[in-house]
């Protein structure tokens, strides 16, 4: 279902059926682009995107297939179904060459059917005569003239026309020739055509003297124009053999329609295939045009889209030199709803229009310009609420025309709906409008539609979490610049800007201050709350890339130190195994001499000189092997390796998980507040942060560094003269407003209690806790602790204009 009526007109899908006509070559292409509907067929939109993105790689590889002469011959083909009847020659020379067209592109496929083959597809069940072409060459020459040989009676009349031609200049120019000589005509005058007929130009005072007919005279009637006698038999001849031709022509068509129309309901499919091809390559010159691609299509209710452009924006930059910003947005299950927030003019209506367009360009069968690794799902109902619907006919106000198209969505919603509503809202009473507005997003959601919605209000902005299928989208702003980035950004609010955009364009000085002093100082408080949230996302996105590009640095100095450490194992390993072999040598020699020496004693029966020699060569053998291998001194790459081997690499090691104590100084992960354990009980602790008493489980805590616990020491003994200056600091940095959002239950109260403490020591009375509206969990366990605070005098939601049931106001 769509809705409403002018919904192409509304996303601008009238100028994309523009672009498509104009990139038809014939009107049967241009009946298909009247034609094109938006479908909800899976296997349909498949079909259709699968053929252009075929026909788009034909016409960018330049395949060379005939993209003109694509003539619709189809109501003359039915004309023809009547015995008697024929083709006009005109159109006879239009089927010669558009029954030319469709054999190429019949050949073209059959010869790429595995490259191509969902347009291969097409040429199923097309046939057409060859004699058809043969017999139609036979008929026709190459500029659509019947040839003379197209019968033999034709030629032959066509013989005598030309000879009686040669006979009439021949004898018009003898007359000529006379009429000069008697003087009856100027000397450069020269015969000319009258009536379809070769005359003379005459005196009129000789008019008499030149026997024949008189066809015509000048306008001054001094120059009459006279057919010679002899000339007009010859004349009359030509006119009666030129009747004759015309007949004999005639036949021809009737004899070849009567030829042709047994296979004219052959002919009527090849023509319906012409056609389509004509529509398929208009599709496929404008998915050239926008650079656009073949998304991964799924057969459920899903966007994932990446760098995605809207194509007339596209285009309209393209042509003069500017570039266009890229949209990523996904919705799923778990994230149905956008709720798109930002400053005026800064692309929020551009971004819903561009969801729009796409998405319905796609199920129109379209390429889109998009990332070709998108995913793209299928929606069966397409609602959709912008601009003005004013109708004074109907006596509608704007406001009226938007509850009666909201009606229609909450009516007809279902999990398969996508609807777009820009400015929700706006129109009325900016109480009564938030409310309502809030109220029929939280239906649409319980019915689980798909959405995309532009809104200002705080309240539309509160109601996103991560259990509830909804999410916040920012238009990024220049906060430098003071200028609109038109960049969306998924997962936070935006920021209106409108007294800083008032700045920039030049409102008084006096004019501004008045406006901040009439706004409701906490819808300020909270626009600089998202506003800075900006900043700090900045700051924190430049510090992490700080933090990837350190520990890449890191992981690569680790690998080196690793590769180096292998090498020098290596090479250790093949000097012990060197120094090895050339001990176990040393060791066969002395074997050796050993074994001879014992021998040579034995022989000679142990006399006294010859023992005393024999020692004597023993020691200078080992003085020789001493000198062969002498001490080296310990190598570079020896010593670090012995380092190395001494001290292996370490990875780093858990922090000591030991149990612990009472009076030990701790922190809950993720905080910087030290406070004591008083008591252990079970897995939870008993931790002491300043006046508050909590019972923490063990596994969120941390031991405190000797450094956090000398800090902690030295800011509880700071001198009694230095709190004055402590206070002052606090009034200057104090927020009356608290942002838990995100926070654990413990942690949020940490951060409420010491703030109340801040606020009753500066002498604030009233104080704002943003706690977001989620499913209401932690709101009630912050009443909760403020129900039981005595410092608390009372506490109630805030209006619903400034955020309702996600902010609470607290009365000290």
């Amino acid at each position: 279902m769509i809705y409403p009526q002018q919904f192409e007109e509304k996303i601008g899908f009238s100028r994309i059926r523009e672009l498509l006509n104009q990139n038809c070559v014939s009107e049967m292409g241009r009946n298909w682009v009247e034609k094109l509907s938006f479908s909800t067929h899976f296997s349909s939109i498949e079909l259709w995107l699968n053929q252009t993105e075929e026909m788009q790689q034909i016409l960018l590889l330049g395949s060379g297939i005939p993209t003109q002469d694509y003539f619709d011959l189809r109501s003359d083909l039915n004309q023809i179904r009547f015995p008697g009847s024929y083709l006009k020659q005109e159109r006879f020379f239009d089927l010669k060459v558009s029954l030319n067209v469709i054999a190429e592109m019949l050949h073209f496929l059959e010869s790429n059917h595995q490259t191509y083959p969902q347009l291969f597809q097409l040429k199923r069940g097309i046939e057409i005569d060859p004699l058809i072409s043969r017999q139609i060459d036979a008929i026709l020459n190459e500029r659509g003239e019947m040839r003379d040989s197209a019968s033999e009676y034709l030629f032959e009349i066509r013989t005598e026309i030309k000879k009686a031609i040669r006979q009439t200049e021949k004898s018009i120019n003898e007359s000529l020739k006379q009429a000069k000589k008697a003087g009856w005509t100027g000397e450069n005058v020269e015969a000319s055509l009258r009536n379809g007929r070769m005359v003379i130009p005459l005196s009129a005072a000789y008019k008499r003297q030149l026997k024949g007919l008189i066809h015509d005279e000048s306008s001054t009637g001094q120059t009459v124009y006279v057919e010679p006698e002899q000339v007009v038999l010859l004349n009359n001849k030509i006119k009666e053999l030129e009747s004759e031709e015309r007949r004999e022509i005639l036949r021809i068509l009737v004899a070849f329609a009567d030829f042709l129309r047994p296979s004219i309901d052959g002919l009527m499919v090849a023509y319906r295939f012409l056609s389509l091809i004509d529509f398929i390559v208009a599709k496929a010159r404008l998915s050239i045009l926008l650079n656009a691609s073949k998304p991964d299509l799924r057969d459920k209710a899903e966007i994932e889209w990446f760098q995605a452009k809207h194509p007339l924006l596209y285009l309209s930059h393209k042509a003069q030199g500017k570039s266009i910003e890229a949209l990523d947005i996904q919705l799923h299950e778990k994230q149905r709803i956008l709720i798109i927030s930002g400053p005026n003019a800064g692309g929020k209506s551009v971004s819903l229009k561009t969801i729009g367009l796409l998405q319905y360009m796609l199920q129109n069968g379209l390429l889109v310009p998009m990332k070709s690794s998108s995913i793209a799902g299928i929606f069966k109902h397409f609602f959709i609420d912008i601009g003005d619907e004013q109708s004074i006919e109907n006596d509608l106000s704007t406001y009226s025309s938007h509850l009666i198209n909201m009606r229609h969505f909450v009516h007809y919603a279902d999990p398969t709906t996508l609807f777009l509503i820009d400015e929700f809202g706006s129109g009325t009473e900016p109480i009564l409008g938030g409310a309502i507005a809030e109220a029929i997003l939280e239906e649409l959601n319980r019915k689980k539609a798909f959405g995309v919605i532009t809104t200002h209000y705080a309240n539309l902005k509160l109601l996103p979490s991560n259990e509830n299928g909804m999410v916040n989208g920012a238009m990024l702003f220049d906060t430098k610049q003071m200028q609109p980035l038109y960049k969306l950004i998924i997962g936070r609010p935006g920021s209106s800007f409108t007294i800083e955009i008032a700045r920039k364009i030049g409102f008084p000085k006096e004019l501004l201050n008045s406006i901040e002093e009439k706004a409701d100082r906490r819808q300020l408080d909270f626009e600089e709350q998202l506003q800075q949230l900006e900043v700090d996302k900045k700051e924190l996105e430049k510090k992490q890339q700080q933090i990837r590009f350190m520990d890449d640095h890191l992981a690569e100095t680790l690998e080196k130190y690793q590769t180096l450490y292998a090498d020098l194992q290596k090479e250790r390993k093949a000097i012990l195994s060197e120094a090895n072999s050339e001990a176990k040598e040393i060791l066969k020699q002395s074997n050796r001499l050993i074994e001879s020496t014992i021998k040579q004693i034995r022989e000679n029966e142990a006399e006294k000189e010859k023992t005393l020699l024999l020692r004597k060569n023993i020691s200078k053998k080992i003085e020789q092997l001493s000198e062969e291998t002498p001490t080296e001194k310990p190598s570079r790459h020896k010593i670090i390796a012995k380092q190395i081997e001494k001290k292996p690499i370490q990875m780093i090691a858990p922090e000591d998980t030991c149990p612990f104590q009472i009076g030990q100084f701790v922190h809950i992960k993720g905080q910087n507040t030290i406070g004591s354990i008083t008591q252990l009980k079970g897995d939870k602790a008993k931790v002491d942060f300043d006046s508050m008493q909590l019972f923490i489980e063990l596994d969120k805590l941390e031991k405190a560094s000797k450094a956090q616990e000398k800090k902690w020491r030295k800011s509880i003994q700071k001198p009694n003269n230095s709190i004055t200056q402590e206070i002052s600091d606090k009034a200057v940095d104090f927020n009356p407003n608290i942002d838990v959002r995100g926070l654990r239950a413990d942690e949020a109260l940490i951060q409420i209690n010491r703030f109340i403490d801040d606020a009753l020591l500066l002498g604030i009375r009233k104080v704002h806790i943003l706690h977001g509206k989620g499913t209401g969990a932690l709101r009630k366990l912050i009443q909760e602790y403020l129900r039981a605070n005595r410092d608390v005098n009372q506490y109630h939601d805030e209006h619903i204009e400034r955020g309702g049931h996600g902010i609470t106001v607290v009365e000290l």
